[in-house]
């Protein structure tokens, strides 16, 4: 009898990580793991799920040591979604300091490249899984004053579309969504014009949609 669906999440506490939670504890999984770096409550009457806390997604040893405490199961499907990102901007490449460009990397490259290696080593000799990786619709094209944070999130694509092109013979499937910017307070305050502002949910629904797809593998999606 097959174990059913089992859903990964990274980034648990996070603006558009929070709404995830709330998201998809309504969709139809059958255990969930929310990865976090702090402790928090989740509202609900379930309790098919566990909070694994984890301080540093830039180190190896902590990323394998988180996904050690998912139980694997060969008759299960797994399902990941990464919240994972940062944003440093407003400086042109000559004004950005190397520390903040390597920072960029860490956060938005660095910690998705760990994430998605021990994902694919999860799912070897399951029945496979789909994961996706929160992009940037910036990513898709050059902008000045954003070289740090646009090279980062671009990598990332080059990420999920080699992931996918791997991910063929363990039924690995990777998708990026690639939102202009996530309705959230802070950056309500930045933008004039709101409605150009992705909710949480918009995005949530994309990477559900992702999941039931069986043939989606290697796309980036941009919203709006």
């Amino acid at each position: 009898m097959s174990s059913g669906k089992i859903f990964l999440l990274f980034g648990s506490t996070g603006d558009l990580g929070k709404a995830a939670v709330k998201f998809f504890l309504n969709q139809n999984y059958d255990y969930y793991y929310f990865f976090t770096r702090s402790i928090f409550e989740i509202q609900t009457v379930k309790n098919n799920y566990s909070i694994i806390p984890i301080s540093d997604l830039t180190k190896e040893e902590y990323v394998a040591q988180a996904f050690a405490k998912v139980k694997k199961k060969t008759d299960a499907g797994y399902y990941l979604f990464s919240t994972v990102g940062g944003f440093i901007g407003g400086e042109t490449i000559s004004a950005t300091e190397y520390a903040d460009f390597k920072k960029m990397l860490d956060i938005n490259l660095c910690s998705s490249f760990l994430i998605a290696k021990h994902f694919a080593k999860l799912i070897e000799e399951t029945e496979g899984g789909s994961i996706c990786f929160t992009s940037a619709l910036s990513s898709l094209k050059p902008e000045a004053n954003k070289a740090a944070y646009n090279i980062s999130k671009n990598a990332l694509n080059f990420l999920v579309e080699t992931l996918a092109l791997e991910g063929k013979g363990i039924r690995l499937r990777a998708n990026a969504v690639a939102p202009f910017a996530i309705d959230t307070q802070a950056n309500r305050e930045w933008f004039n014009d709101t409605t150009k502002l992705v909710s949480p949910k918009e995005i949530c629904q994309v990477v559900q949609s992702f999941f039931e797809d069986n043939t989606a593998s290697g796309k980036i999606v941009g919203l709006p």
